[in-house]
């Protein structure tokens, strides 16, 4: 592969010459931005206007961009996110300044710890009152730029007309270099309105950079690999992100080596796989197969809270780490550090490693692994929840995404639901579900989308249904109503014997999404799967309420 990048500008033909030196009149900053965004390949923006970024939200009159706005920014960031996870294209996200920003934060920390591409592209005071001063300007903020610098992968400042569609490219380049990530861009007020006789903006050039392996790091886990007894692949996020299920499931066909995928990393690799040890990482039995292996290779993972079953995982043997994030090789346990992109890496691996014998034996120990695990859930008292899940499943087209927010049956989804799944587990905030599946409806609208929420999480967000309704979008929404935080009852139960502050008044759901004019049903244990499915097969949103007591299984790393 070479890395001459060195591409010839194109020779404007006079026609085009013409063009630029005679642009439309009427146009402003926020034209540059819009177009910029359109000449970068971006086809749909989600957003909330407000006062000081209407110079862009009246250009988008102008452009064949899609706009979808959302009733909160916080869930807007959260369309946005799902946007970009299900195509891997950046998901542009229109902010106003202040409040409007702020309340965008906890979607970015969800997008950031998801690698999510997600372009923020935010409103300023004007120029004037830049600078830290305190001028008094509505919306004002003595540095913006500071609450959203922890959380996001980098920060681009515009000053003049003439910066927008380069500071934009440069973040655009950013979201998309591995790992992906939130991008935030501030342009003042006065830049956005103030009309511009810059010629329109063309095709920009943001090709992401190669994140390649070292190869002399990939020489001697290729040499650990093929001389492996007994090694095991846990594959996370990583390898979904970088679209690199194929050569992980050639990887561990060659090397005959069983693979769990973590909660985040679900459908990296095939489920009835005969190698495929599942996502039951919050069972001990896992933990000490994996435990016991002579090389673990992780794959775009870091290893964190639940990847390593609440820090209770100790490899006893060699681990080989694969990650594009630099922060988090070796963060957690002692490795041969890559730092690489998964499909890079794990190419390299695949042309290096030598295939190893041994596909009965791994394949005996995958199903009883397996078979431990489903013991110990068929000891405890699960079958409401197992059915739950299972009716859920059923009823969901095989083809259809689905997005789940930080509830009891999403806890039971990490571990039980058999491929890929989204959920705002990486930051871990509750109201994630309706609006990520919106932002994927919006993505594409010739298949169903299946938003699956608590109670709790589900007030978060319940003003996106009028946005479902504006939009007709097909997202139907299974609302789970324990009639409160249902994991923290349990959580503080378990630790105080009683609870506080988890125990909610709501409305009636059904009738709160029909004053919507979203069809809306309260179905049963009995009656989920065809009213699921049901649902799922109508047009546009819908709401399917199931009044339920769900509990978790019990966990294993307190034993």
């Amino acid at each position: 592969m070479t890395h001459d990048h060195h591409h010839e500008i194109p020779r404007y033909t006079p026609e085009q010459t013409e063009l630029a030196l005679n642009p439309p009149a009427g146009r402003n900053g926020g034209d540059l931005v819009v177009e910029t965004l359109h000449g970068l390949g971006a086809t749909t923006v989600f957003g909330l206007p407000g006062q000081h970024a209407l110079g862009m939200f009246d250009a988008l009159r102008r452009s064949d961009l899609d706009y979808i706005g959302l009733r909160v920014e916080n869930n807007a960031g959260f369309a946005a996110d799902a946007y970009g996870r299900v195509t891997g294209e950046v998901a542009p996200l229109l902010l106003s300044t202040g409040p409007g920003a702020l309340t965008s934060l906890a979607a970015l920390q969800e997008a950031a710890a998801a690698s999510s591409p997600v372009l923020a592209i935010s409103s300023q005071i004007p120029s004037a009152g830049l600078g830290g001063g305190r001028h008094g300007y509505l919306h004002e903020l003595r540095d913006q730029q500071a609450s959203f610098r922890d959380i996001v992968k980098s920060v681009h400042l515009v000053r003049t007309a003439s910066q927008i569609p380069s500071a934009i490219a440069a973040a655009w380049q950013s979201a998309l270099t591995a790992p992906h990530g939130p991008v935030w861009v501030e342009i003042p007020q006065d830049i956005l309105l103030k009309e511009t006789t810059l010629p329109l903006v063309t095709a920009v050039d943001a090709t992401p950079r190669e994140l390649l392996p070292r190869p002399e790091l990939i020489a001697v886990a290729a040499h650990a690999l093929s001389h492996a007894r007994r090694p095991v692949i846990i594959a996370g996020g990583g390898v979904v992100r970088a679209d690199a299920a194929g050569k992980l499931r050639a990887l561990a066909e060659k090397l005959n080596a069983p693979v769990v995928t973590t909660f985040g990393g679900k459908g990296a690799f095939p489920w009835e796989h005969p190698l495929s040890l599942q996502s039951w990482l919050e069972d001990r039995h896992t933990t000490d197969f994996l435990e016991d292996a002579d090389v673990v290779l992780v794959v775009g993972s870091g290893l964190g809270e639940l990847s390593s079953n609440y820090y209770t995982f100790r490899p006893r043997g060699r681990v080989i780490q694969i990650e594009a994030d630099l922060g988090k090789l070796e963060s957690n346990l002692p490795a041969l550090g890559i730092h690489a992109d998964a499909r890079e890496a794990l190419s390299a691996l695949l042309e290096s490693v030598t295939g190893r014998d041994g596909a009965e034996a791994a394949r005996d120990a995958v199903r009883t692994v397996l078979e431990k695990v489903r013991a110990r859930l068929d000891a405890q008292d699960l079958a409401l929840e197992q059915r739950v899940l299972a009716s859920v499943r059923e009823a969901l087209p095989a083809t259809a995404p689905s997005f789940w927010d930080m509830t009891i049956l999403a806890y039971w989804a990490w571990s039980a639901w058999p491929g890929p799944m989204h959920s705002g587990q990486g930051a871990g905030g509750l109201g994630y579900g309706f609006p990520a599946a919106i932002g994927a409806a919006a993505a594409d609208v010739t298949k169903p989308v299946l938003a699956v929420s608590g109670d709790g999480g589900a007030m978060y967000s319940i003003a996106e249904l009028a946005t479902a309704r504006q939009y007709d979008l097909p997202v139907t929404w299974l609302i789970v109503d324990d009639g409160g935080y249902g994991i923290l009852r349990e959580y503080m139960t378990d630790a105080f014997g009683e609870t506080t502050g988890t125990e909610l008044a709501r409305p009636d759901f059904v009738a709160l999404a029909e004053s919507f004019g979203v069809p809306a049903v309260r179905t049963s244990p009995e009656t989920l799967r065809e009213d699921l499915s049901k649902a799922l097969a109508a047009p546009g949103p819908s709401v399917v309420v199931l009044p339920a007591l769900l509990k978790l299984f019990a966990p294993t790393h307190l034993a």
